[in-house]
């Protein structure tokens, strides 16, 4: 536990402009390294932190011990806040934490199948309840789906190639298993780009695990629940990992706070703007905790406020 680093802690804390009394969320409750803090700041408030993960959960128990008799702790999808909170019999919050990295305990794990770098069965589910796992998607998706997938979700230049060559060797045996997965997108790049610097499975692991979670159609749905949410001087803090990510949240918090085009042209009874940007630009990691923390390097974070 004492290894766990959250990424852009502090900046997150301080963007959320925590009231003692106030109630918050973090929808992504990981090991409890953003909940800890959010909870050590609150008097007469209350912390409602959630996560799909069984697992996770159970391992933020320590990280929080202290804490608990200020935060409500609920197993669930956060794309289901509304319900979530309606269940609680709360309507508003004083601000909303989303971060949206996969949490180290399940890259960590090879059981989970998250990681290229150990073996482990193709799982790579948040919520282990669900039925769709990497096995299916590698294994049962057609080369155009899979192509689409992995340039996506992954910004994989050679989507083509990796997906015909998943295709081309499960014609002879199903791909079972995390490094036999990887050894078929490493023999399907140019000699190249495997000397480059990084993983070569990066990115298409990335996109599977996308797929499998269906995670950037739960974020779209989940900012707009989430801002409709906020109370008056309320504010949303989105941590992003993935360029797609990023731009989901970057379009929706400049849809609701920006007029597009000639501020001339608003008719009379357009409606006024609800919310404003903290940040023009996204926040990202300074060198200092990119050394501490690598994970943190394609971190940006994005604030924004109900007005």
């Amino acid at each position: 536990m004492s290894n766990h680093i959250p990424v852009l802690l502090d900046e997150a804390i301080k963007g959320l402009n925590i009231k003692q009394d106030g109630i918050y969320l973090d929808l992504t409750l990981g090991r409890g390294g953003h909940s800890k803090e959010i909870a050590k700041r609150l008097n007469k408030g209350k912390l409602i932190a959630i996560d799909q993960d069984e697992i996770a959960i159970k391992e933020s128990q320590n990280n929080l011990k202290d804490y608990l008799d200020k935060i409500i702790i609920v197993r669930n999808n956060f794309k289901n806040i509304k319900s979530i909170l309606n269940d609680l019999q709360i309507e508003n919050v004083d601000g909303i934490l989303i971060d949206l990295g996969v949490s180290s305990p399940q890259f960590d794990n090879p059981k989970r199948g998250f990681t290229y770098r150990f073996d482990g069965p193709l799982d790579m589910r948040m919520d282990q309840s669900q039925s769709l796992t990497a096995y299916d998607v590698v294994n049962k998706y057609s080369l155009q789906d899979l192509t689409k997938i992995l340039k996506e979700y992954g910004d994989e230049r050679y989507a083509y190639s990796i997906a015909n060559g998943i295709v081309k060797y499960r014609k002879q045996k199903t791909i079972d298993t995390t490094l036999e997965l990887v050894e078929v997108i490493k023999n399907s790049l140019p000699k190249k780009v495997l000397s480059n610097k990084g993983h070569p499975a990066k990115q298409s692991f990335q996109a599977i695990r996308i797929e499998v979670n269906d995670e950037l159609n739960a974020l779209k749905q989940t900012l707009d629940d989430c801002l409709s949410l906020l109370k008056k001087n309320g504010r949303l803090v989105v941590i992003s990992f993935h360029s797609g990510e990023d731009k989901i949240v970057k379009t929706k918090f400049n849809q609701v706070s920006k007029i597009i085009g000639n501020r001339l042209d608003i008719p009379d009874n357009h409606k006024p703007l609800e919310f404003k940007l903290i940040t023009r630009h996204p926040i990202i990691a300074d060198e200092k905790e990119i050394n501490l923390n690598p994970r943190s390097k394609s971190a940006k974070l994005r604030i924004i406020e109900k007005i």
